[in-house]
């Protein structure tokens, strides 16, 4: 099976780079600042299973047909990546790994039902600089096809992707991709902050914000009337038990989750992407429940205010303290 990899940050390089210490035919595509410190020192990964250098073809844009295209790009670069490398994927599948819930019907302008795979990271990975990823801890990699019954060739891809992560079928893969948005739901919070999610959720104060997003989110998610599916590393119940506590216990619970779940420091996507000057993928995130919300003549004020908050820290690079995001969200905590 030939392979490529589109997307060279955090899950694509460390997903890339494991498929290449495991002998698969594998190629990398990236952006060409990734490009440049790739061919000329290799890829470093370091983390909870050692440190690696991976020697690995990488190019700008794919050169040669492969059975298996991997978009490992943000949600808002998914699309442009897809078309980019349309000549070498027509008969490729197409495997996506994107946050939220759009990224399926994004790849459907491009190709056939038959030949996507929408998928489901729940393993963790950090990239602040090129060539360079931390894994950060381990987990599944849930796969289902999205538009179709799930297939013979979906299985085989899972067993090629199972000898680098534990591969999971899902027969209800949209289901869980709006649970995995809960999963996420929190990360704009040390983006505002800049800070590590260790850092971010050290206290009680922000852990009582995680905790009003995922309220919100929950309201808004029932009443348009989505069901949620449990993740074999996320049951439905942790959330429903979560919000369903007094503040005071569900933030310290959030605290104790969060601070956590890295020896190393984890930054969020939607930081990493910051911290590399590029738009981060939170109208995907928590803009999802923001949108979801309109849709339904419903409220999503939290949330809706924590997206502007990334927007703005987006635009001018200055984080905003503790302090202000307490006071900004004040009122807001459900």
């Amino acid at each position: 099976m030939k392979i490529a990899v589109v997307g060279s940050g955090a899950i694509g390089g460390l997903v890339a780079g494991y498929l290449s210490l495991k002998g698969k035919d594998v190629v990398l595509i990236g952006r060409s600042n990734s490009v440049a410190a790739i061919n000329s020192k290799g890829l470093f990964i370091s983390g909870v299973r050692g440190d690696f250098k991976v020697n690995i073809p990488v190019k700008d844009k794919l050169v040669s047909d492969v059975d298996l295209a991997i978009f490992c790009t943000k949600s808002q670069d998914l699309e442009q990546s897809i078309s980019q490398n349309i000549d070498f994927i027509k008969q490729a599948q197409i495997l996506t790994t994107q946050n939220g819930i759009r990224s399926e019907g994004i790849a459907l302008k491009y190709a056939d039902k038959a030949s996507i795979i929408s998928s489901i990271v729940m393993f963790g990975s950090t990239n602040l600089e090129p060539g360079r990823i931390v894994h950060n801890f381990e987990g599944n990699w849930i796969l289902g096809r999205p538009f179709i019954e799930n297939d013979r060739t979906l299985i085989d891809v899972s067993l090629v992707l199972n000898e680098i992560f534990p591969t999971v079928i899902s027969h209800n893969i949209r289901a869980m991709k709006f649970l995995k948005i809960f999963v996420n739901a929190n990360n704009c919070i040390p983006a505002i902050l800049g800070l590590s999610m260790q850092e971010a959720f050290s206290d009680t104060d922000t852990s009582r914000i995680s905790v009003a997003i995922w309220r919100e989110g929950f309201d808004i998610v029932k009443r348009s009337g989505i069901n949620l599916v449990s993740l074999p590393d996320f049951p439905l119940e942790r959330l429903t038990g979560i919000i369903s506590m007094p503040m005071e216990s569900a933030a310290k619970v959030i605290s104790g989750i969060m601070s956590g779940l890295s020896k190393e420091p984890l930054y969020g996507s939607i930081l990493q992407s910051i911290k590399r000057g590029k738009d981060t993928e939170i109208d995907y995130i928590n803009g999802e429940f923001v949108k979801l919300a309109a849709e339904n003549k419903l409220a999503a004020p939290l949330n809706k205010r924590l997206v502007e908050m990334v927007h703005i820290v987006e635009k001018n690079g200055k984080f905003f303290s503790r302090e202000q995001l307490i006071e900004e969200t004040k009122g807001l905590l459900a």
